[in-house]
């Protein structure tokens, strides 16, 4: 009874410590709010098309709004303003009117999939929370943006008393997300030892509603919803509910470089490109195979292709599932006829594009796909995955004209590759000519002025 008692003694007033301290730093929070926009980007050294996203709403934020400061929030200890404002122009080509202010943050594991091997959603939801407070509590900004998808961070950003604005990519989770786990189907997000047993399966459906209902709390605390894709935006309006709040900005593709090189290729050794992060959800492994595939159904008369891997890895699983992506094709016996090129600076992706024959894409509901729209500008015919943004927003016909194929298995890809490849140059310049024109619809310059026109009514308010 005495321990009880000691316990109670030391318990209470720890806890009573911990709310009144976490009041003083909300409340010193919103007393010393800075007329900025916070970019909660936790990764800038990821390289794929979120961070092209990144750097591009800096330069319109800067462009629209220059005496607003642009901090990014970022896990990257090696990164500073200038660091930074030289990658954006190395890597993506996007030009920063000024280097923007940097705030490095020390929790970022808690937002690393590897922390949570089980409930990776939820864990990673709630650390972004646990990391959001270490960002607010260095430095809060008039307007908290939230790059990177993390919808749980935005309650505590309206705590702190910041304007809540978020381009988002896809959704955390979605009715197609539950759709395979219910159907039991194993995928990169449903493991195969959850889609073998019924009894698992329904407690995954079960944490999956459950989490969806979260999810579509924290995010209608939002002011202002930019959307990638209609797919991603049919997805958010449902889950989130505030469709008079978001807001379809489709991402920046660079296709002015790439639209001014030469529709022809060299026909001796044709290219096919490959560009993606190694994630597990790019699906690599099946590119690999349909590609092993082609060769071996390839006739003698026609010139051998070679496949190109372009991608960045942000982690060391990332190193790792590239290491197997090598080792299965020596396994698949086409090592000589595959490349792999790992973290390349921009002008070297775009030399890669200008020469490749096709561009191969194979990611599941891909919210929308800069890869694709890429493969277009640069003149080369997309092969991509039959879902989600490819699907619905990018490979359409235009002016009549068919602009590429879609497929899902690896039949499916190997037989687009070979009917590219035995495409008489003719038919392929059409193809490669309405593609281009198509792209120009996601240019960089349309990102900006859509991107500009939702931002402008919020921000203006600060001015």
């Amino acid at each position: 009874m005495m321990m009880m008692k000691v316990m109670y003694l030391v318990t209470i007033p720890a806890i009573l410590g911990i709310i009144v301290s976490v009041i003083l730093k909300i409340k010193q929070g919103r007393k010393n709010k800075k007329k900025a926009v916070g970019l909660f980007h936790p990764y800038t050294n990821d390289g794929g098309g979120g961070e092209r996203v990144l750097w591009c709403a800096v330069k319109a934020i800067q462009d629209e709004f220059p005496d607003i400061d642009c901090v990014i929030f970022t896990g990257d200890h090696d990164s500073s303003p200038y660091s930074l404002f030289s990658r954006a122009s190395l890597r993506f080509g996007v030009h920063l009117i000024s280097p923007p202010k940097v705030v490095h943050l020390n929790k970022r594991k808690w937002i690393e999939e590897t922390t949570y091997p089980r409930f990776t959603m939820i864990g990673q939801s709630l650390g972004s929370v646990y990391l959001a407070w270490e960002a607010l509590c260095k430095f809060t900004p008039l307007y908290f943006f939230d790059t990177s998808g993390y919808a749980f961070t935005y309650p505590l950003a309206r705590i702190f008393g910041c304007k809540v604005i978020c381009y988002t990519h896809y959704p955390t989770i979605s009715s197609d997300m539950v759709s395979r786990v219910r159907s039991r189907s194993a995928m990169y997000n449903n493991d195969s030892l959850v889609a073998q047993s019924l009894w698992l399966s329904r407690c995954k459906v079960l944490y999956y509603s459950v989490f969806s209902w979260m999810y579509g709390l924290v995010g209608s605390c939002a002011d202002l919803v930019m959307v990638n894709s209609s797919w991603t935006q049919s997805h958010i309006v449902k889950l989130w509910k505030i469709p008079e709040r978001t807001r379809r900005v489709y991402p920046p593709c660079d296709t002015s470089g790439l639209q001014v090189m030469p529709l022809e290729r060299l026909a001796d050794n044709p290219a096919i490109i490959s560009v993606a992060q190694f994630r597990p959800e790019k699906a690599h492994p099946l590119q690999l195979k349909a590609f092993a595939k082609v060769i071996g159904k390839l006739d003698t008369s026609m010139p051998k292709p070679k496949l190109q891997f372009v991608g960045s890895c942000r982690n060391k699983a990332d190193e790792d599932r590239l290491q197997k992506l090598k080792d299965l094709a020596v396994d698949l016996k086409v090592e000589n006829d595959v490349e792999f090129h790992k973290n390349i600076p921009y002008k070297d992706l775009v030399k890669l594009l200008g020469a490749a024959i096709a561009g191969i894409h194979s990611m599941t509901d891909e919210h929308f796909g800069i890869s694709v729209v890429e493969f277009m500008a640069a003149g080369a015919i997309p092969i991509a995955h039959n879902s989600a943004g490819p699907k619905m927003d990018i490979v359409l016909e235009e002016d009549g004209e068919r602009t590429g194929f879609l497929a899902q298995t690896v039949d499916e890809y190997a037989d687009a590759i070979l009917q590219v490849l035995r495409m008489p140059e003719a038919g392929r310049l059409k193809m490669a000519a309405a593609a281009r024109k198509r792209a120009g619809k996601f240019s960089e310059q349309k990102f900006y002025e859509d991107f500009k026109a939702s931002i402008r009514p919020i921000l203006s308010r600060a001015c």
